[in-house]
């Protein structure tokens, strides 16, 4: 048998990456990018003249398919890999990213009667608009004594599947009855791909409350949220799971003119973006923690016990990796936090000085920033600019630097932001350490992992452990491109596990990043104060966050 290969679309919140892989070594043959046409909406509707309020995040189904069919024959004939030889695919997303489709499996928003109807479209997984009815639901569960609640740090995010679908129910019931299914975005790309409806373990297990033992929860909570949601899981979701590593089905002979490859090609059950990403890693055991860094971060860990951490974002059986329970926790705002600070507050002369120099502006912010000594900013920064994730679960919470004067320069407060996100990182693993779930090595992936040696130094000072980085700059694509071989299985040239195949195709850089003890020690004290901020402005004991959202919001309306 001669070479076989394997391919991992990863989709992304402005694009789409697909790689193709060789079976049994893990290289990267080619790779390919498609950005979204419609990319992120949270202004306007395709129409450009639909309005969207505050906290809205939209994408459109179309962009994915778009994605499958430029990126996936782009790496076949980059790499002049014939389609027979490439005997599966899988596919990541991000989630939860939610979509209402009819009987066909169809997007409402595809409808001319629907275009202008902004439920009708996919909510992105940082919809943060649909806070109320996640307040509403965190309420009710608490009230009620619901057990899942602490499976979730103790609050279920307005980013999660039942507040975006309880939204659309509120505010659009017309869409919520035409809807015949809510469906994870993974699994509809998926459904394109095989013409089957397989949800996928992961996304279910981590934002749509469901149980490996148990399933999701009973129709009298859903009842007591709202009487019109009491049977919302059999009337627009599924109780048929599948768990990740399994075949989901092959691609059909739509799906073969869509991407280029051979009818009947393994396709994998998909898979959330950060967790796929795992494997690709190595990462196959407990005690090591694996953060991708990118727009937001998402940080994982396994442990061999179902133990409640609070403010996580799940812990999930088979979650990740089958036999271990999967522990996920987050921050919503990183790489978002530095592009919007170079965007709106770096003076023209940086962006002169960047272009003399022949480097782009965050090498030359690192650069400048580096120079300084820890502390030497006499600033600190919370990093909440998007709300908070893990572990407050608060998407009204926003952002905050401290410490400023008219001396204050933008590397200062550039190495502040970084810094921030370096703390919040700490206290989930704080906080996951003190909920015994041991941190003992951390790996890192994701673009600001590979771009950015000045930000992993300090994420390692910061947390005082050695942190290590896929030699991937695809990870996600990577774990995807591992899972489609374990889905066509050891017959046809793939493996039997996620295991074995994490054993052959994961790969690692040399670069290992130690913590300075010197820094080390300056980062404590930082970080005591640190925990001061968060929890005076997360914990409850001044809301001026939230109330200066309430008086924006009121000032909005008048307009």
């Amino acid at each position: 048998m001669g070479k076989k290969f394997t391919i991992g679309v990863d989709f992304g919140t402005q694009s789409g990456r697909a790689v193709l892989v060789e079976v049994g070594t893990g290289k990267e043959v080619a790779t390919a990018v498609g950005e979204y046409p419609h990319g992120v909406m949270d202004e306007y509707l395709p129409d450009g003249v639909t309005p969207l309020d505050h906290d809205w995040a939209l994408q459109h189904p179309q962009d994915y398919l778009d994605v499958l069919s430029e990126t996936i024959p782009e790496v076949l004939k980059e790499s002049g890999i014939a389609c027979e030889d490439v005997i599966g695919i899988g596919i990541d997303f991000t989630a939860c990213t939610l979509l209402p489709i009819d009987e066909k499996g169809v997007p409402l928003c595809l409808y001319d009667e629907y275009r202008s109807s902004p439920h009708a479209y996919v909510k992105l997984w940082k919809h943060h608009a649909a806070q109320e009815e996640a307040n509403k639901l965190n309420e009710i569960a608490m009230e009620r004594g619901e057990e899942f609640l602490d499976l979730y740090g103790g609050k279920i995010s307005s980013e999660w599947l039942f507040p975006k679908i309880w939204q659309t129910l509120n505010e659009a019931p017309d869409i919520y009855e035409k809807a015949e299914k809510f469906i994870e975005a993974a699994d509809w790309v998926v459904m394109q791909l095989t013409g089957q409806e397989k949800r996928n373990s992961c996304t279910a297990g981590y934002k749509a409350m469901w149980h490996k033992q148990k399933g999701y929860p009973g129709n009298d909570f859903f009842k007591a949220l709202d009487p019109r949601l009491e049977n919302v899981v059999d009337e627009k979701l599924s109780r048929n799971i599948y768990p990740i590593g399994t075949k989901a089905g092959e691609i059909t002979q739509s799906a073969a003119r869509l991407t280029g490859l051979k009818p009947g090609t393994a396709v994998a059950v998909g898979n959330i973006d950060a967790h796929v990403a795992m494997p690709a890693v190595g990462i196959v055991d407990e005690g090591k923690m694996l953060m991708i860094i990118g727009t937001s971060t998402c940080h994982m860990v396994l442990g061999r016990e179902e133990k409640k951490v609070p403010g996580i974002c799940g812990v999930v059986e088979d979650g990740i990796i089958p036999g271990y329970f999967g522990y996920e926790a987050g921050q919503c705002c990183v790489g978002d936090h530095f592009d919007w600070f170079i965007k709106n507050y770096v003076p023209g002369g940086y962006y002169r000085e960047a272009e003399k120099k022949g480097i782009g502006i965050h090498d030359l912010l690192s650069e400048k920033a580096q120079k300084l000594a820890v502390g030497q900013s006499g600033l600190i920064a919370l990093d909440w600019w998007n709300g908070n994730r893990s572990v407050l679960v608060d998407a009204d919470l926003t952002g905050l630097i401290i410490g400023c004067t008219l001396l204050t320069k933008p590397e200062e407060i550039y190495r502040a932001l970084i810094e921030a996100t370096a703390y919040g990182t700490r206290m989930i693993i704080d906080t996951f350490e003190e909920s015994g779930v041991p941190v003992k090595e951390i790996y890192a992936a994701g673009g600001i992992a590979h771009k950015n040696p000045f930000l992993m130094q300090i994420y390692s000072d910061v947390t005082n452990r050695e942190i290590r980085i896929s030699a991937s700059t695809q990870a996600a694509a990577l774990g995807s491109a591992m899972f489609g071989a374990v889905a066509a299985g050891k017959e046809r040239g793939g493996y039997d596990s996620i295991v074995d195949a994490a054993r052959e195709m994961a790969r690692l850089k040399d670069v290992v990043y130690r913590p300075v003890q010197e820094n080390v020690e300056v980062y404590n004290k930082l970080y005591s104060e640190y925990k001061i901020l968060h929890d005076y402005f997360g914990r409850g004991t001044n809301d001026v966050m939230k109330r200066l959202k309430v008086i924006k919001r009121q000032a909005s309306e008048k307009e």
